[in-house]
């Protein structure tokens, strides 16, 4: 009798983060098929109705790259930003179903997916430092630990934003003799093209000059050239930063555990000081955290979502998904 091939199943992540998008699409060995790219997906930014254009146009490419249909997918993961609340998840997964999925899906915070991806344990703590910061965790049990992800209004900082932020708070306080001199107020003038301190600020104030996220480099730039103003504020921000977790760690009672914490996004690339500021301030409480730099997409936590929502393990293809993804992603661009 011919054999009977057996039935190919296929996985989808979505990645939705506040600046790009990712949709990746394996199969139930671990091979990644198809991958996709969109913008900026925050429903804080651009409303449920953005998030699912987003969503519908990231899937369709990573579903086309991969020669398959939504009605193909086994299972699902989906990483939102700012899904930060209970009451948020009707209205996203509202968005969700505009895709056409007819398979299990699994939604968390964007957190999550890296926590995902970069624990091989499936567990730990995840630290995501890009335009702003959030950090969220899971015990061995999947009891959930998070913070508020509103930033510095609820006193949890730093990434992007509230480095600038403060870094600019530096010029004004060199400006009006309340605070040390620093080199990144002549570094603000030359981004910013103002005529001097005066204007920097006079602009500011008078929205004529914006300043985000974008300039944090900046700050990293003068700090790494010695200015002890600069360095004071990569400091400070590991020292948040670690907070943040020291904060998960305490609600899912880990200070005596091993595991890992995920250091996701872009910020994290900016200076070795930040880190290493983390992680003395994070042993302080938990000498068994180890700090790991998320090398992966995010996305790769999505699949595995996708794949444990289907009631597969993932564990036995995680290393085979990691490595085909870092070989389509490197192709895709």
């Amino acid at each position: 009798m011919p054999q009977i091939a057996p039935i190919r199943r296929y996985y989808l992540g979505v990645d939705v983060g506040g600046t790009k998008s990712h949709a990746l699409v394996a199969d139930q060995s671990g091979r990644a098929l198809g991958f996709g790219e969109s913008g900026p997906g925050n429903p804080e930014n651009v409303g449920y109705d953005g998030l699912a254009k987003v969503l519908q146009a990231v899937t369709e490419r990573a579903l086309a790259a991969a020669g398959i249909t939504v009605d193909q997918i086994a299972g699902a993961g989906f990483g939102i930003a700012s899904y930060d609340w209970s009451s948020q998840r009707e209205p996203t997964l509202q968005a969700i179903q505009t895709i056409g999925l007819h398979a299990p899906v699994g939604l968390v915070n964007d957190a999550l997916i890296g926590l995902l991806a970069g624990a091989a344990e499936g567990w730990g703590v995840a630290v995501v430092a890009g335009t702003s910061c959030n950090c969220w965790g899971w015990d061995p049990d999947r009891r959930e630990g998070r913070v508020t992800g509103m930033g510095l209004w609820l006193g949890e900082a730093a990434g992007g934003h509230e480095l600038v932020a403060k870094a600019i708070q530096a010029i004004a306080l060199e400006w009006t003799r309340r605070g040390p001199t620093t080199d990144l107020s002549q570094a603000f003038v030359e981004l910013t093209g103002a005529r001097d301190v005066e204007d920097l600020l006079e602009g500011l104030t008078l929205e004529r000059i914006n300043l985000g996220s974008e300039a944090a480099p900046l700050v990293f730039r003068v700090a790494a050239a010695g200015d002890p103003v600069a360095v004071g504020l990569i400091l400070w921000a590991g020292r948040e930063l670690g907070s943040l977790a020291i904060g998960v760690i305490r609600q899912l009672n880990l200070e005596q555990a091993s595991f890992d914490v995920i250091l996701s996004g872009s910020f994290f690339d900016g200076s070795p000081q930040l880190t290493e500021t983390m992680r003395h301030t994070i042993h302080a409480v938990a000498p068994g955290a180890r700090l790991r730099r998320l090398r992966v997409p995010p996305v790769v936590g999505g699949v595995l979502l996708g794949m444990r929502e289907a009631r597969m393990n993932p564990s036995a293809v995680r290393e085979a998904l990691i490595a085909s993804t870092r070989a389509i992603v490197k192709q895709a661009r």
